[in-house]
């Protein structure tokens, strides 16, 4: 009797295991829910009245908006810094083991993927001038994945066609690469490396702080975004030069860290002399089929040397100088003086029942959707245009047509 005792006692212990496994299995596939139970997502919705469909509440936008219009206020800040008009960037992966986590819905790297896809587009919208790399680091060693390039589409399917994560990350391996391609970038532009990293920890060959201060030493500013949690050598690196460092708390967060470096940095107080740099305008001539061309040719002929390149912003590969077309040199130009940012319209009681009227989409702005004005014109805008104004256009439309008139 001692002995069934005994086994039933054991029995009900593998039960108990088996369910604290069980919980700790079912714990790990809800954690991606932890943002929508943080937030009480629920709490923000109503039922529309005349479709009773649900909608998000005009008290969880007007937060929403607030929120936005902060950031954008924030940007402004820095409008009177120094800025690089070219900037040279590459974009480091962490494609170790620990991007296989999931605490991101599917998993970290399916998330990262998504997240360096779209900061990839924005930089070069936000960026026309300026070239970006990729590099990856997955099994102890650092591949790099895309030459510093103009070329949005070309680094988006070189990175999707990559998502595959193992072994161990290094910081030195992947930072001496970034380093060594960019220790030959002109003085005129502007050296930057962001890491996307899902690691805690670093296997390296050798000293990583000697290869810190050699980054430091080359002008290089890298900033880091930790999808896990801080590490002391990554919050050291970026102090030492000069970079910002951020944690993501869920994957909304991840991407406004990310994003946040797609605008241009304020160049350092050593680093705002100003420089001449010559460029080129070449013009887009289709090519003969007779004609002999050595390499991949292409339709935009170099204005010094004639030589034929596939796309712009490029520099050419026989005189080495610069070419661009005029639209980018005009999308640069928002960064040097942008558009200030607009006040929060308020309604006074005597207005409290004006239909107020969009000045730019002509849109009814009802009472309780927020509004802003502009101090220069003194016209109201709905938040959808102030964020088109500030964030597209980087121009008021009434400003612009009062001194053009």
């Amino acid at each position: 009797s001692v002995e069934a005792a005994y086994g039933a006692e054991g029995a009900n212990g593998d039960d108990d295991d088996d369910d604290v496994d069980a919980e700790d299995a079912q714990r790990a596939l809800r954690a991606w829910e932890k943002k929508y139970q943080s937030e009480r997502a629920w709490e923000d919705l109503e039922e529309d009245p005349v479709t009773g469909r649900l909608r998000v509440t005009s008290e969880a936008q007007t937060a929403k908006a607030r929120e936005r219009r902060a950031k954008m206020a924030a940007l402004a800040t820095s409008a009177g810094a120094a800025k690089g008009m070219i900037r040279f960037t590459y974009v480091v992966v962490d494609l170790s083991r620990a991007a296989n986590e999931e605490d991101f819905r599917p998993n970290r790297l399916s998330v990262v993927g998504q997240c360096a896809t779209s900061f990839i587009r924005e930089y070069f919208n936000q960026n026309p001038l300026s070239q970006l790399g990729i590099i990856v680091a997955r099994n102890g060693v650092a591949e790099r994945l895309t030459e510093l390039s103009g070329s949005p589409e070309a680094h988006a399917a070189a990175l999707r066609n990559a998502l595959d994560a193992s072994g161990d990350f290094s910081l030195q391996n992947t930072l001496n690469v970034a380093r060594t391609s960019l220790k030959s970038i002109p003085s005129y532009g502007s050296r930057e490396v962001l890491y996307i990293v899902s690691s805690l920890s670093t296997c390296d060959p050798g000293n990583v702080w000697t290869e810190i201060a050699a980054t430091k030493a080359a002008k290089v500013r890298v900033s880091v975004v930790a999808v896990a949690a801080e590490l002391h050598v990554s919050r050291r690196l970026t102090e030492e030069t000069g970079g910002t460092y951020g944690v993501s708390l869920n994957a909304d967060h991840l991407d406004d860290l990310i994003m946040a470096h797609a605008p241009p940095p304020p160049l350092p107080e050593d680093a705002t002399k100003s420089s001449l740099v010559q460029m080129g305008f070449p013009q887009k001539k289709h090519l003969s089929k007779d004609a002999l061309v050595v390499g991949t040719g292409g339709e935009y002929v170099c204005p010094r040397c004639s030589g034929r390149i596939d796309e712009l912003p490029s520099q050419c590969a026989v005189c080495r100088l610069t070419l661009v077309s005029s639209p980018h040199l005009a999308r640069s130009y928002h960064h040097l003086f942008p558009v200030a940012p607009f006040k929060e319209y308020t309604r006074d009681e005597a207005s409290a029942k004006e239909v107020l009227e969009c000045k730019a989409c002509l849109a009814l702005i009802k009472q309780t959707d927020p509004a802003s004005k502009c101090e220069q014109c003194s016209n109201v805008f709905c938040f959808a245009c102030d964020c088109y104004i500030h964030e597209k256009l980087h121009n008021c439309p009434h400003c612009t047509c009062e001194r053009e008139n």
